[in-house]
């Protein structure tokens, strides 16, 4: 860990470590996620050579003319992977707020295979549909598959961690992430010429919906805040070199909110902060297998206590939450 103002977690410390060491390294981690759920993940192993492809290949996709970019466009209203445009999504709708749409285009893609045996029409249809690939730019597509499948063993790698800090087996949650239902997202939040209206944000405020997030943030840019534990926003700032890492919903249903969900929201800093300038970032959301039943871990209930929340299946409840997000003016 770091005494830097937000939190750092050095991974490859954690598995070279004993056991001994790993438990009080777990114990660490359960602290920050009983408090914020938000800290950075340092020393993770993800190539240089990965992360800097990427950056390159989507800021080049963003750069396209509006027209070429809407040719990959997702095929209907709460279609999940592809191109959305400006004006598609309202994050704060996921919390029954009604808010402008975000200030934000992105790209998504979904799982680069499907299991074998997997026979589910609504899985089918949703989080393994199809990824509707850009015509461009050249090499757009390898260097997003290779930044996925980095993304995958890093989450799958962190879980171990979680497991860890939870009192539980390192290797608890393998069988319940081992055909995730996880996706990449790449955020492009334009260059603004006029104020935005009133309560319009770059991502309004909202938790994710899943195990956990990785975010890379563009080095240096501002805007991301959480509500910290005394019910302020506060900023996260961009740690050089590592992912900042928050837990999602089913986390805190794991743990029967032992852990905390963390609200986190995207503003628009002062125009003298560079408010109003471009700002980009990577997020890849970590999803359990669509079949896995999210519930309360023994672990994480007391004596004589009951559980919170119901048993729910990872995929259906994802879905359910992706497509109260999207804006009628999707597609």
């Amino acid at each position: 860990m770091s005494d830097h103002s937000f939190p750092i977690f050095d991974l490859g410390a954690f598995e070279g470590a004993d056991n001994n060491e790993k438990q009080r390294l777990g114990a660490e981690v359960d602290r920050i996620c009983r408090s914020t759920g938000f800290l950075a993940i340092a020393n993770h192993g993800v190539a240089d050579a990965v992360i800097a492809e990427v950056w390159r290949k989507t800021q080049a996709f963003f750069d396209l003319s509006p027209d070429v970019k809407q040719r990959a466009r997702t095929l209907y209203p709460g279609y999940p992977y592809g191109y959305l445009g400006p004006g598609t999504e309202a994050l704060a709708k996921s919390r029954n707020v009604d808010t402008p749409p975000d200030l934000k285009e992105s790209f998504n893609g979904g799982p680069l295979s499907v299991p074998a045996d997997m026979s589910d029409a609504d899985a089918l249809g949703f989080c393994y549909a199809a990824t509707i690939w850009p015509e461009g730019p050249d090499g757009f597509v390898e260097a997003w598959k290779a930044y996925y499948r980095a993304m995958e063993d890093l989450a799958a790698r962190i879980m171990r961690v979680f497991a860890t800090a939870l009192g539980l087996d390192e290797h608890f949650f393998d069988s319940y992430v081992d055909a995730p239902i996880s996706a990449l997202r790449a955020l492009n939040y334009p260059e603004q010429h006029v104020p935005p209206q009133p309560g319009q944000l770059r991502a309004g405020a909202h938790t994710d919906y899943g195990s956990l997030t990785i975010l890379l943030p563009q080095p240096g840019s501002k805007g991301l805040e959480i509500i910290a534990p005394d019910g302020n926003w506060t900023p996260v700032p961009p740690v050089e070199g590592a992912f900042v890492i928050n837990i999602g919903d089913l986390m805190a249903l794991w743990t029967n909110d032992r852990w905390v969900s963390t609200v986190h929201r995207v503003v628009n800093p002062p125009p003298e902060e560079g408010g109003m300038q471009r700002r980009q970032s990577l997020a890849f959301f970590h999803q359990p297998n669509w079949f896995a039943e999210i519930a309360c871990l023994p672990s994480c209930l007391k004596e004589g206590e009951e559980p919170k929340y119901a048993p729910v299946l990872s995929g259906p409840y994802l879905m359910g939450k992706f497509r109260s997000t999207v804006t009628a003016k999707a597609g």
